[in-house]
């Protein structure tokens, strides 16, 4: 008697046959669902590469924007002139090191600012270890006042409370001028 859905024989023969095919059919839909999650992975780790170069180029474009602009202006910052500008300054210590965005020096005092594209408050922390990396990496600065910017495009109130309270300077982007609120400052 032949079972007519599939074709087989209603024996032991027949279902070996039908649970064979199942296993062949199942083995192949295995190999093809990974070789579709491989290409998946391929394709995703091109577009976070892709994601990674322009949120680099991002970040890139707002450091040298706000450097550009203490650059060219007159560089007096935190209430004080600062004759000597660098950016990517990247000490290192013997078990430390860091990298600072933007630094200015005069005879007493250095200031470090620090530049995001997009500025998020959990940054805030970030900034304010820079005064502690750099008095380390940099003893011969030691004894100077240190003020601490911190350089967005883009801010938020909650974040600009924060830095106040800090006594970190916002330094960010209003239309085609860069705005620096440096009046809450403290030396670290």
């Amino acid at each position: 008697m032949e079972n007519s859905q599939n074709n087989y024989p209603a024996t032991q023969e027949g279902v070996w046959a039908g649970f064979h095919e199942l296993r062949q059919l199942m083995k192949e839909n295995e190999q093809k669902a990974e070789k579709r999650q491989i290409d998946a992975e391929k394709r995703m780790k091109k577009l976070e590469g892709l994601l990674g170069s322009w949120a680099n180029n991002f970040g890139s474009f707002a450091e040298e924007y706000f450097f550009n602009s203490f650059e060219n202006e007159q560089q007096n910052f935190f209430g004080e002139h600062f004759n000597e500008i660098r950016k990517n300054v990247k000490p290192k210590g013997k078990n430390l090191e860091d990298e600072y965005d933007i630094v200015m020096y005069n005879d007493s005092s250095v200031a470090i600012v620090e530049v995001k594209s997009k500025a998020h408050i959990n940054d805030i922390q970030k900034v304010i270890k820079k005064a502690e990396t750099f008095r380390i990496l940099c003893p011969d600065y030691a004894d100077f006042n240190i003020y601490l910017g911190f350089a967005s495009l883009s801010f938020y109130k909650e974040l600009e409370q924060e830095c106040i309270n800090q006594g970190i300077a916002i330094i960010k982007q209003v239309g085609d001028t860069v705005v620096i609120n440096d009046a809450h400052l403290k030396v670290y």
